[in-house]
């Protein structure tokens, strides 16, 4: 049967709940707990999962709900996980025992006096307050990951807009993933650096995207998360777009991997024309749609995330290469074919590749030089 609580006024964000959840299940009475803020879409997949009770309708955003799956009828069971509920709370607030502990403070203001060099703000908050915080934090300019979902697309629009206007980016609301500069941010895998960059509207593709990067033997700049609506119709791919130009401008970037859920129609193709702008090669993969063909310019576009991570990484080697060209000016690259037409060919495409000149002097296969 189904015991439920909630607690009133006391936002968790959802990396620390699904640590509770999985901590209180252990609890030999119970078979799955779940516990989730009131919201919208919360209250609906507990609904389908088989965790509904009727009490929820009367939880906010600002609410916890618990749900217990348990054998006995036993109303007990409720107290028990109650006081085990408020015993994980207290132990999140106060860090954890033995570990570094964080700088608390209690407003914006004060963390930003207290970092003054931040340039970043991260919002996991209620979603009726996180669009005023992220307005304050790029009225102090910082960049903002709003993980916090329930913001209008009003408010997100305004946002985006705002942030673009002043060379800063917005990613979400909803953003569950970001690797910045090496520093991993909500839900995200750690990564070698290297010199590919991700953008992805969606956070499930940009980590899947990383780990068969890494399994290909490259590494990540950056991941940037968008949010889920980024590229609707209704925002216009606006942090797509400044994502995009910030890893385009990055000298730690050479190759761009770009990933999304279906956009827009109108959408895609002004993040096409934005792409071809740069002359970085970009690996655009658009979930939804076929593409008509395989390159475009600077463009690759896939099918699959694994093709996308393959790609990327294939153009990553090249590209490491050609940067290290300058390093050894006046060395060669030789090669030994078996055939005059196979060594002419991977002359040529090497040639217009790196820029550099074909020698055909040598009868027996062909050379290019570096200078």
């Amino acid at each position: 049967m189904i015991h439920a609580f909630i607690k009133k006024g006391s936002f968790q964000d959802s990396v620390s709940l699904m640590i509770i959840s999985r901590k209180l299940s252990e609890a030999p009475e119970v078979e799955e707990i779940s516990v989730m803020m009131g919201t919208p879409a919360n209250k609906s997949l507990l609904d389908v999962t088989g965790f509904w009770h009727d009490m929820f309708n009367e939880a906010t955003p600002n609410d916890i709900c618990v749900s217990i799956k348990a054998e006995s009828d036993d109303p007990a069971i409720i107290d028990m996980i109650s006081t085990a509920l408020e015993e994980a709370l207290a132990e999140i607030a106060s860090g954890q025992k033995g570990g570094n502990k964080l700088t608390t403070v209690r407003s914006w203001r004060t963390a930003k006096q207290k970092s003054t060099n931040a340039n970043m703000l991260l919002i996991s908050i209620a979603g009726e307050y996180a669009a005023e915080l992220a307005d304050t934090g790029l009225e102090d300019g910082c960049n903002v990951m709003l993980f916090s979902d329930n913001v209008s697309i009003a408010d997100e629009k305004a946002l985006k807009e705002k942030a673009a206007a002043k060379g800063l980016i917005v990613m979400g609301p909803d953003c569950g993933t970001a690797n910045i500069a090496g520093a991993p941010l909500a839900f995200a895998n750690i990564a070698p650096k290297g010199s590919i960059g991700i953008v992805g509207a969606s956070g499930t593709g940009i980590q899947e995207i990383t780990s068969q990067i890494v399994l290909q033997r490259q590494g990540i700049s950056h991941s940037i998360g968008l949010g889920g609506r980024d590229l609707t119709e209704q925002i216009g791919g606006i942090s797509a777009i400044t994502a995009i130009n910030m890893l385009a401008a990055d000298p730690n970037t050479r190759v761009i991997a770009f990933v999304s859920k279906p956009p827009a129609p109108a959408v895609r193709q002004k993040i096409i024309a934005e792409m071809k702008r740069h002359n970085k090669p970009i690996v655009a993969q658009f979930l939804g749609t076929t593409p008509e063909k395989f390159q475009d310019d600077n463009i690759y576009f896939t099918r699959t995330l694994d093709e996308t991570a393959r790609v990327a990484a294939e153009l990553a080697r090249v590209e490491d290469i050609a940067a290290e060209l300058p390093k050894v000016a006046g060395k060669k690259i030789i090669g030994l074919y078996a055939g005059g037409t196979l060594a002419a060919e991977c002359a040529m495409l090497l040639s217009e590749k790196l820029n550099v000149e074909v020698d055909n002097e040598h009868k027996q296969g062909t050379m290019l030089d570096a200078d």
